[in-house]
């Protein structure tokens, strides 16, 4: 269908979504996935899918730190996020009737963007540095890690014995040495990783071949190591990614990337030079690394495909939520905007990719990961609240706000994208 819809102004997520909900119990029965008796195998395809695309974000991301638009992924991974989830619980609780900690914990669910599901908004390519589409890119690499610390909030206060730690006195000092473990702990393994391999190519014509599969391990050596020292592994996945990307761009100089001439590297190459240009010693990173990219792309595909058919199914089991309608319709109308106003304050963008920004809070499979995490432990609601119902409830407002997001966004992101492209021209 790929050549099909690239004609139409869709997402392809837009389809996968209702074939979801057919295959499910509210229309076929042919597939049926209860979220909370199966929340645990969902996590974990939940997560395989969300470090791969952390992981190609990263190796999109080309441009030095130095430069002033890595300013505006921060801002939005950052500063967004903090305004964001306290709005979401205010709405939670005043608005939906929820205990804090159930609130705290569908703002963190709720929260992290992902630009994956919405191809237009996405960088086109690694020498892309249209402001828009790299502020959106970083942004869906950042805040997928930086909300864990609150979805782990909320699980305290649900009463979930793993996560007391993020209310105890030293939680502070835990969520500093989480977001630093992840990202100073994964770009040194991706810094570490890439110098070693090219090296070793270079002077030794040594450690070749399998470059598709090297990203693969470097995400599970990245994940692994961090989570185990207590550091955010999504955050370190990313940064392992970044730093990738950053031996290329050093060792390439940091001028504007010729897309074309590393098409030829690694698409246009015959087999039997393949390894020339792996050890040639001004092309050995480029090639390393755009194979890297090109194989993660192709996998995030087919995860995108997975997950999204995966919310449809469990939407059909879960149905639809009224509040949830409403939930959405005030994140994607006054809560994203007035986040993103705030975060981008005397920020260098203009009005029109500022309201673009806004509008392009794209809810996906980092949401879908946290709510699925979430539904593995018991929850405890306070006096007046009734345990067993709060998770499918939470989990039908989680679910109808990704289905409206899939929908909304990825009907609206050719179009306007076209229209900014055209303004842009002229």
């Amino acid at each position: 269908m790929a050549s099909l819809l690239d004609r139409l102004p869709v997402s392809p997520a837009m389809f996968y979504l209702p074939i979801g909900y057919i295959l499910g119990p509210a229309v076929s029965g042919l597939i049926n996935v209860a979220p909370d008796q199966h929340a645990e195998l969902l996590t974990a395809l939940a997560k395989m899918a969300l470090l791969l695309s952390l992981f190609t974000v990263g190796l999109k991301l080309r441009m030095p730190f130095r430069a002033r638009i890595w300013r505006l992924p921060l801002r939005l991974g950052v500063l967004a996020m903090l305004v964001t989830i306290p709005l979401l619980t205010l709405a939670g609780m005043f608005m939906l009737g929820l205990p804090p900690g159930a609130a705290i914990l569908l703002g963190g669910i709720l929260a992290p963007t992902d630009p994956v599901l919405a191809s237009d908004v996405q960088l086109k390519d690694v020498g892309d540095r249209d402001r828009i589409r790299y502020s959106l890119t970083g942004e869906g690499g950042l805040n997928d890690g930086t909300a864990f610390p609150f979805v782990m909030l909320g699980l305290a206060l649900l009463g979930v014995p793993s996560a007391a730690a993020y209310i105890d006195t030293y939680a502070v000092l835990q969520v500093a040495w989480g977001v630093s473990a992840g990202l100073v702990g994964g770009w040194l393994m991706g810094w570490l990783l890439g110098r070693t391999v090219v090296g070793l190519r270079r002077r030794f014509r040594l450690a070749l071949g399998m470059e598709e599969f090297l990203g693969i391990g470097l995400i599970a050596l990245a994940y692994g190591v961090t989570e185990t020292i207590h550091g955010i592994g999504f955050l370190a996945v990313f940064a392992a990614g970044v730093a990738m990307r950053r031996i290329e761009s050093t060792n390439s100089g940091q001028q504007e990337l010729d897309v074309a001439q590393y098409q030829t590297v690694v698409d246009s190459v015959p087999v039997s030079g393949k390894e020339e240009i792996a050890t040639h010693p001004a092309k050995a990173s480029a090639y390393m690394t755009e194979t890297v990219l090109g194989f993660n792309q192709q996998l995030e595909q087919f995860a995108e495909f997975v997950m999204v058919t995966l919310a449809g199914i469990l939407l059909s089991h879960v149905g639809f939520s009224a509040a949830g309608v409403l939930l959405a319709l005030l994140l994607f109308f006054v809560i994203r905007p007035l986040s993103v106003a705030l975060a981008l304050i005397r920020a260098d963008v203009t009005p029109l990719q500022r309201r673009l920004m806004a509008w392009f809070g794209i809810k996906g499979i980092g949401s879908l990961y946290y709510l699925v995490f979430a539904l593995q432990y018991p929850w405890l609601a306070p006096a007046g609240f009734h345990s067993a119902a709060l998770a499918p409830r939470l989990t039908s407002l989680v679910l109808t706000v990704v289905a409206m997001s899939i929908v909304l966004h990825g009907i609206s992101s050719t179009p306007l994208m076209e229209m900014y492209q055209r303004r842009r021209r002229r």
